[in-house]
């Protein structure tokens, strides 16, 4: 049986068909790469496999460890074990990044009189490089730079315990530094907890450290090609998405971009 199984999954949004027959089958402890031109239908696959209501299947299923997911509410599907990082973390003023950690984990908010020491996100902030001094009591990405967004978003989905990772652009807004940090931390988790990661990228940079077993590329709303990471990645920046995927010939390419010009 395997962790997520998607069958010819088809979406539309108010109307607008977006996914056409999509499958995708994931393992324990696999890491995938979605990548694709705007528009090709990532986000609409990540947000279908959360749950959001206002992405609506109109053919196809999607499974996970044998559970059907299509009508099941963002909540529940939480609690099987399905985590995101959304490419750009939310401020949220008057809530505290270790009470939403805490929560992220199913522990109460912190009481002094019960646990004189905090214990829960304080050791996940020290995991993820930010310093639990300087971070554990702020509002939720208040002033936080993009990398300290990411870190401690990061430590949010580590406290959940995730057995499915969702990876929403990683790498975006992030420094080379804070994108090693973070991108260690998920491979050790990753490994520790045999937890599946799948990563919507345009970028290259986080997979030595991820070491991704597939890529997929889509376009039109359904995976048109899978392979290697590296190879993947180094032929769609030497050809880009059009000619790889065999969409557009290059000659055809270039007389249709010379004719928009004029």
């Amino acid at each position: 049986m395997s962790l997520l199984e998607i069958q010819d999954l088809h979406v539309s949004i108010d109307g607008k068909k977006v996914l056409n027959g999509l499958n995708l089958t994931m393992e324990k402890g696999e890491v995938h790469v979605i990548m694709g031109p705007n528009g090709s239908g990532k986000s609409t696959l990540t947000m279908t496999i959360l749950g959001y209501p206002s992405y609506n299947i109109t053919a196809g299923k999607m499974t996970f460890s044998g559970t059907e997911l299509n009508s099941m509410p963002i909540y529940e599907r939480a609690k099987l074990g399905i985590s995101i990082a959304y490419q750009t973390p939310p401020e949220i003023r008057g809530v505290k990044l270790r009470d939403i950690i805490r929560i992220s984990g199913n522990k109460p908010l912190w009481n002094p009189q019960d646990e004189p020491e905090e214990n829960i996100a304080t050791p996940l902030l020290k995991k993820v490089g930010l310093n639990p001094e300087q971070f554990r009591d702020r509002d939720i990405g208040v002033g936080f730079s993009g990398g300290e967004r990411k870190r401690a978003e990061i430590a949010q989905v580590f406290a959940a315990m995730p057995r499915l990772m969702i990876l929403d652009e990683p790498d975006s807004g992030v420094d080379i530094d804070s994108l090693k940090t973070i991108a260690v931390d998920l491979g050790e988790y990753i490994k520790e907890q045999n937890c599946a990661c799948l990563i919507i990228t345009h970028y290259r940079h986080i997979l030595p450290y991820l070491k991704p077993d597939i890529a997929h590329v889509m376009c039109g709303g359904k995976i048109m090609k899978s392979g290697n990471p590296f190879e993947v990645f180094t032929q769609i920046e030497e050809k880009g998405y059009c000619e790889y995927l065999g969409l557009c010939p290059p000659g055809i390419k270039e007389e249709t971009e010379r004719g928009m010009e004029i």
